[in-house]
């Protein structure tokens, strides 16, 4: 690293050097004035210097021996470079300057002065494993406490702030995004653009990446097209503009002169006295590498030219799978020439039946989300029966490890033979890939072969809830606040689907099975295979009845009509399985079929709604909390659609922001109000040969 002093200062220092020479080599003047004369100049000297260290300037070509703070994933490679991160999955990383900045002139009223005008310059790249995806970014920020960043969540939030505190005004952030991730939550425009950020990652501004050439036509970039770019940040502090500029890294290149995008904001309410510069990154579910390769800061002034040709190099780009066609060129004998050419027509024939896929034209703008059925193939070792999670209703689910990110997935087999609104439904897997929320399955894509779809998913090391809920063991392997932490999560994750994003999403198929386990036993909703997506203005249409009996409300056999309220029906039976460690449909001691709904509404007049808590338990639970998550299944699984709460109240019952509203007498069984409130339960019609088998011996088609 190198420092410097502002110009004017340098310029005071070197004359006084210079009158020191001078007086040094002096004959006329007496010793003790000469050595007085000496003192006081040095004394002087240093004074000036002590001055000087408030305006230095930093220039970094290369971060061999560097003196950086550095955190997460963040290291220095052998050859100089500054790794953010390392392509590790949901990581974050920080290089963090140590001394913190003066950005204000008067430091002794802080309160009444501006921010100095301040630049910075710096030269990156971004790797990944895939052309045309990445994840997530980079981002330059100015902080004025390094603690924030500990908190700090990886994936879309870039490892800046996180879901609590995104938005705060005390975070006290400025910060200039390069993000390669289209983040609907933030509002981001695309995937490839970058953002001004105060204190949120809701850009102030933003625009897709690119830069104006000289005679001003707009030039696009592509962030992680895997070639070094240099970007400028400049803040006036009489005008309270921020500038950015982007230009592609090249030889006599040169910052362009208009930049590419502005914002007007008084940094003077952002950035205290002294704040922290640095570098911030993460990564979500992609194989991405994000690296510096050089940096300068200046305040009140421009950032010091970077020398390009003292940058270390990009590392190669990630290995590409080797074709096999011409790995076999061996110097044959005529006699063996024939016989050699039939051999390998027929591997090569063998080769591409097993590795063909079904694409049509419309598939095209859907390109990054399809994985070729050749990486699955191998991913789960040619969808061995010893890498087989299960089997539901709709398919085999494998797991399996991509060959090129080693990242672990599950990859779903469903069969279809119609190729009727096959371009819808994968249109709405596509759009459901691009929700990200920590409650729900990442859905990362899917593939079309012959007469199979595949859906590749997020791989859940722990596996189903179901599993867990009804072991064969007398312990409970799920102790009370795991439960309830499950519980909550996916409330949480629901009110993201029918709230948050884009379109409301309606799972349609909500219970037990489908709440997969992460590695810290948080509850994940997944598979969104019967999910119904619409508008948030629109109502929802009448579709083909799709479920599994005892998760599905009563309303559906008269009005057909998936809800937001059809999914809380089978959030509240999910939530008495959970607490009550028994399936919606339980067998009685005579061996009848009894609604659980039906068997806690009875204990709940009889005024021991506690003993319907699992058994398993052996009573280590909290009694008042599990009170009131039973009672808030009771609601939410309530045969009137207009009773049931929102999954936004449901999350403030349980968290105790909420009293939970009392529940109404009543005398008459679930079954019987079901059967005054719609006459037609039993014509359900399942849209999949599991559900038809599984209530084939309780419901007829009519």
């Amino acid at each position: 690293m190198q420092k410097s002093t502002t110009p004017i200062q340098c310029h005071n220092i070197a004359s006084l050097c210079t009158i020191l020479f001078s007086l040094t080599q002096s004959k006329t003047m007496p010793k003790m004035k000469l050595l007085t004369s000496v003192c006081f100049l040095l004394v002087f000297l240093n004074l000036v210097s002590l001055t000087a260290g408030d305006d230095d300037q930093l220039v970094y070509s290369g971060f061999t021996g560097n003196n950086l703070l550095l955190d997460g994933a963040a290291t220095v490679t052998a050859t100089g470079l500054l790794e953010l991160t390392n392509g590790t999955l949901r990581l974050k990383g920080h290089a963090i300057y140590p001394t913190p900045m003066r950005f204000r002139r008067n430091a002794t009223s802080p309160s009444t002065s501006t921010t100095r005008s301040f630049s910075t310059s710096f030269v990156f790249g971004i790797l990944s494993a895939y052309p045309d995806v990445s994840a997530n970014g980079i981002a330059f920020f100015v902080a004025a406490r390094r603690e924030i960043l500990a908190g700090a969540m990886a994936a879309q939030y870039l490892g800046l702030l996180n879901g609590s505190n995104n938005g705060n005004d005390t975070n006290r952030v400025f910060a200039v995004e390069l993000d390669t991730m289209q983040n609907n939550e933030f509002g981001d425009i695309s995937d490839n653009h970058v953002g001004i950020d105060i204190n949120s990652l809701v850009s102030a501004n933003s625009t897709n990446a690119g830069y104006y050439s000289g005679d001003g036509e707009f030039k696009s970039l592509t962030l992680i097209s895997h070639e070094a770019m240099q970007v400028w940040i400049d803040y006036d502090g009489q005008a309270k503009k921020v500038n950015v500029t982007l230009a592609p890294l090249k030889k006599g290149q040169g910052k362009p002169v208009r930049p590419l995008i502005s914002a007007t904001h008084d940094l003077s309410t952002v950035i205290p006295d002294t704040a922290y510069i640095g570098f911030s990154s993460s990564t979500g579910l992609v194989n991405s590498r994000h690296y510096v390769l050089g940096w300068s800061f200046a305040m009140d002034g421009p950032a010091p030219a970077i020398d390009i040709d003292k940058l270390p190099k990009l590392p190669r780009e990630f290995p590409k799978p080797r074709s096999k066609v011409m790995e076999i060129i061996l110097p044959l004998v005529t006699a063996a020439v024939v016989f050699f050419v039939g051999t390998v027509l027929v591997l090569l024939r063998r080769r591409q039946l097993r590795y063909s896929e079904l694409k049509e034209d419309w598939e095209v703008e859907f390109g990054p989300h399809r994985f070729a059925y050749k990486d699955l193939f191998r991913a789960t070792e040619g969808f061995k029966s010893k890498n087989l999670l299960g089997v539901g209703g709709f398919g085999k689910v494998y797991r399996g490890v991509l060959p090129v990110s080693k990242c672990e997935i599950a990859v779903k087999r469903v069969s279809h033979n119609s190729k009727q609104g096959m371009k819808e439904f994968v249109a709405e897997i596509v759009s459901i890939g691009r929700m990200q929320h920590p409650n729900l399955v990442q859905l990362l894509g899917y593939c079309r072969r012959k007469g199979e779809l595949l859906l590749v998913y997020e791989y859940m090391s722990n596996g189903s809830l179901d599993k867990y809920l009804y072991c064969q063991e007398r312990k409970a392997t799920l102790n009370w606040v795991q439960r309830l932490g499950i519980i909550k999560g996916i409330a949480s994750g629901l009110i993201y689907l029918h709230e948050e994003w884009e379109k409301v999403v309606v799972h349609r198929d909500i219970k037990a099975s489908n709440v997969l386990l992460d590695s810290g036993m948080n509850g994940r909703l997944g598979d969104f295979g019967l999910a119904m997506l619409y508008d948030h203005s629109d109502n929802p249409q009448t579709s083909h009845v799709v479920g599994t009996i005892g998760y599905l409300a009563p309303e559906l056999g008269r009005t057909s009509k998936a809800s937001t309220l059809t999914d809380i029906f089978a959030f509240g039976i999910f939530v008495l399985e959970v607490i009550c460690g028994q399936k919606p449909i339980m067998q009685d001691s005579e061996d009848n079929q009894v609604m659980l709904v039906d068997w806690v509404v009875e204990h709940w007049n009889r005024k021991s709604l506690i003993d319907t808590v699992d058994a398993k338990l052996q009573g280590d639970y909290n009694a008042d909390e599990a009170v009131i998550a039973l009672k808030v299944g009771l609601l939410c699984s309530h045969p009137f659609p207009e009773a049931r709460p929102s999954m936004r109240q449901v999350l403030q019952y349980l968290n105790g922001e909420l009293a939970v509203p009392e529940l109404v007498p009543a005398h008459l069984s679930f079954q019987m109000l079901t059967m005054i409130q719609n006459q037609g339960f039993d014509s359900y019609i399942m849209s999949y040969p599991s559900s038809v088998e599984s209530i084939s011996s309780l419901l007829k088609e009519r």
